[in-house]
């Protein structure tokens, strides 16, 4: 029997000092709370279905399809344009005018009306514009020898090898998936109380799993048209092992910083997530066998797991150690703890790297769906609701909240070269936030206000010299310069997830970790950085198609299993694998 949540006592959250530093937020990994698995079990709880009404896609795959996914209230359709890209026009940096693929969401059944309008809009990206009926605009390129590769195995009657997709996992990857109101489209506030948009980024997510779906009957219909008598459809496990890919640079990074509410309510609905799974008094034996079989779903997806970044292969060289050291670990060794979860877990934070932590924390959700699911439609903030300043307070109480919560920014000196080498800046071209060096490169003085730490210590340095029982609102009319930074203290009060406990204009900065977190959320696998700047990643790999969701678990396959665990335990429970959909 499940414990109700209501029922235990209350767990102890793990403090913001320790979470909240770059190279834990860095090592983090998609748990069940991450937006895609979100999504996906929103569709199938509600029995969404889907249907490819137009298909107009030529032999030089060039043209149109659009997707309807229909649900108990409303409709939305992503259509899909295809273009036959010049390979020199093929790039991954967001200043690329030219695609493989575009893509739009749309609220509603479209018509032809407005599949001609998007079709002169949609293929321009930043150069053209929506209409608030559009919530999602993306657009992708091929992973060109794989793709080219995939075609030619169906259309000779063969199906691909697997080892080889693995080294890629997908057949396109985006470049961009915009929302919220950019280029014309309809802002977030339009559709946050539907159901199914309850919780960031649901729109995005559904437009990217349909992108899937597209691009794999895309690599299908052109081996067809190239040979019409021997060309076969994927397997529907070969197929299910694809993804989408995405590139991703500076651009997301400051996201995290610019949300502060936002960040806490993420962090604090994983947080909780966590504390609630370690306060429960037992293990019974389905959760312990669901535990043991994501166990070794995820030591087996480390060898699916391939990049070239030397910093990243140090990471998952030792998360492959620290899970050979919790699969050699009885857990009958934690049976006769009060609270057992919470025993793995304090063993786990003695003996594994940082990596080797979060992933053990991500495994500790995954049994306990009951429990801890209900997190994941309140991982959203009402930002304006919390944009006004508290002027009544005195100078004495930002004093205390700063030495409380920015204890990590106050005995940094932001003059020394190593702590004051970066600038965080918008290029003039594209309007994308990018990294400047202070003794290099000119800008300096256009620095955008992300530097949060060094503007807390000013902040901090101006306050010690006023009157403390001065009101916050006189000391700010004196120094309105420090009037967001006075926000952002008054807010870490009610929401001690919001910062970053690092200095983000240092030399040991790391703007990929700041990647890392956000994509963690999203349900990102796979992390393959090209630089300390940019990143790729592996988005739906192993989930349901639309045409498979009704029939199949909409919530194990992130970790996908390949051959059936051995249990340590004495628990063997007659149950199919967690990490297998039932078909």
């Amino acid at each position: 029997m499940k414990q109700h949540v209501d029922s235990l006592k209350p767990f102890p959250l793990r403090p913001a000092h320790q979470v909240m530093k770059l190279d834990r937020l860095g090592a983090f990994h998609q748990t069940r709370l991450s937006f895609m698995r979100a999504v996906m079990r929103r569709l199938k709880r509600d029995s969404w279905t889907f249907e490819c009404p137009i298909w107009r896609i030529n032999e030089k795959g060039e043209g149109v399809a659009v997707y309807l996914a229909k649900g108990p209230k409303r409709t939305y359709s992503m259509v899909c344009f295809a273009h036959d890209l010049d390979p020199a026009q093929r790039s991954d940096r967001v200043i690329a005018e030219a695609w493989d693929t575009t893509f739009a969401l749309h609220d509603g059944v479209i018509s032809e009306e407005d599949i001609e309008r998007l079709s002169h809009n949609v293929p321009k990206q930043e150069a053209g514009r929506c209409l608030d009926s559009e919530l999602v605009l993306s657009r992708a390129n091929k992973s060109v020898r794989l793709f080219e590769y995939v075609v030619d195995r169906l259309a000779s009657g063969e199906q691909p090898d697997q080892e080889t997709l693995d080294k890629v996992g997908y057949l396109m990857r985006t470049t961009a998936v915009y929302g919220n109101g950019k280029l014309g489209m309809a802002d977030r506030d339009r559709i946050s109380d539907r159901e199914e948009m309850l919780g960031p980024f649901r729109a995005e997510m559904l437009a990217v799993w349909l992108i899937r779906t597209f691009v794999s009957d895309y690599v299908e219909q052109m081996a067809k048209y190239r040979s019409p008598e021997t060309a076969v459809k994927l397997d529907p496990e070969i197929r299910r092992s694809l993804g989408v890919g995405n590139s991703t640079g500076l651009g997301m990074a400051p996201f995290l910083v610019n949300h502060p509410i936002l960040l806490h309510s993420w962090i604090h609905a994983r947080e909780t997530a966590l504390a609630r799974v370690r306060a429960l008094p037992d293990m019974n034996m389905v959760d312990l066998a669901h535990y043991e079989k994501h166990l070794e779903c995820a030591f087996q997806s480390l060898e699916r797991w391939h990049t070239d970044d030397e910093r990243q292969t140090g990471k998952v060289e030792k998360l492959k150690a620290d899970l050979e050291k919790l699969r050699a670990k009885p857990l009958d060794d934690f049976l006769g703890f009060d609270q057992p979860w919470d025993a793995i877990y304090r063993w786990g934070e003695a003996e594994l790297s940082l990596e080797g932590q979060e992933i053990l924390v991500s495994l500790l959700l995954e049994p306990h769906g009951t429990e801890i699911d209900d997190l994941a439609s309140v991982m959203y903030a009402e930002e304006n609701d919390n944009f006004r300043i508290d002027g009544s307070l005195c100078v004495s109480d930002m004093l205390s909240t700063l030495e409380e919560h920015y204890a990590w920014a106050l005995d940094v000196d932001y003059n020394a070269h190593p702590n004051s080498v970066y600038f965080w800046y918008v290029s003039e071209e594209k309007l994308e936030p990018r990294l400047g060096s202070r003794a290099d490169e000119p800008g300096s003085d256009l620095e955008q206000p992300l530097s949060i730490g060094r503007d807390a210590a000013r902040l901090y340095q101006d306050l010690t010299i006023s009157k403390p029982e001065e009101t916050v609102g006189s000391f700010l009319l004196r120094h309105p310069e420090h009037r967001l930074l006075a926000r952002r203290v008054q807010l870490t009060q009610r929401y001690p997830y919001a910062e970053i406990h690092d200095n983000l204009i240092g030399e040991d900065l790391l703007p990929v970790d700041l990647l890392r977190c956000k994509l963690s959320f999203f349900g990102a696998t796979r992390f393959d950085p090209r630089s300390d700047r940019w990143v790729r990643i592996t988005m739906f790999q192993n989930a349901p198609y639309p045409h498979e969701l009704s029939s199949m678990n909409e919530d194990d396959w992130a970790y996908p299993l390949v051959e059936p665990p051995e249990f340590k335990s004495e628990f063997k429970p007659e149950t199919k694998s967690a990490c297998q959909g039932e078909s």
